[in-house]
């Protein structure tokens, strides 16, 4: 992991002058139009599934029904929060969780802990590899491809990942941002609940 590590912080460093004002700017937007907290954090399992703290900008509100229960993620995400996810800007501040080493800039999406015991065997080999800002699966359909396509697609990653590779997918990263291309799944906010493989480990 070496020169991937080494990679991941020369780029991040020496473009810290275009997105550290960036992230000021939204910083504040987020503040104005969705109060606070600014940012949303949440623990994912990592390289080797270790367990992080993932930040990224909040882009919901905290909309509760006459029960106090959140309402569901399509109904409390904002048109200002929508653009950010559009434009995947609500992942910027994970150019910190980088530069602690804690993600990579190319990688598997970190998804949620509680998915863990629900993949395969062969699911499970997307942790063999530090998670991602953005990745293979991303390229190739986002989020509007299925959970057993998107898993296969990360595994893929893991067996194949070079330098070049990961140089092809920040290339293809920006035109899929420039594109809005497959940010959600038909009928939800981003994508369904992942409710495991068929060789699920309990």
């Amino acid at each position: 992991m070496g020169a991937k590590r080494a990679f991941d912080l020369a780029v991040v460093i020496l473009t810290a002058p275009l997105w550290l004002p960036l992230l000021a700017v939204l910083a504040v937007l987020v503040r104005v139009k969705l109060g606070s907290p600014v940012l949303f954090r949440q623990k994912r399992p990592g390289h080797r599934e270790r367990i992080f703290e993932m930040t990224k900008f909040r882009t919901m509100t905290d909309a509760r029904d006459a029960a106090g229960q959140l309402l569901p993620d399509a109904e409390r995400l904002t048109p200002f929060g929508r653009l950010l996810r559009s434009t995947s800007l609500d992942e910027l501040p994970e150019l910190l969780n980088v530069l602690k080493g804690e993600m990579s800039l190319v990688g598997p999406r970190p998804l949620l802990v509680q998915y863990l015991p629900r993949y395969s065997s062969e699911q499970r080999r997307r942790h063999e590899v530090p998670p991602g800002l953005t990745g293979w699966a991303q390229i190739n359909g986002r989020n509007a491809i299925a959970w057993e396509q998107k898993f296969a697609l990360d595994v893929w990653y893991v067996d194949h990942r070079s330098l070049w590779l990961d140089l092809r997918i920040l290339f293809l990263t920006v035109w899929k941002v420039v594109n809005r291309s497959g940010i959600s799944a038909a009928g939800d906010a981003t994508m369904p609940e992942f409710r495991g493989g068929a060789d699920e480990r309990g």
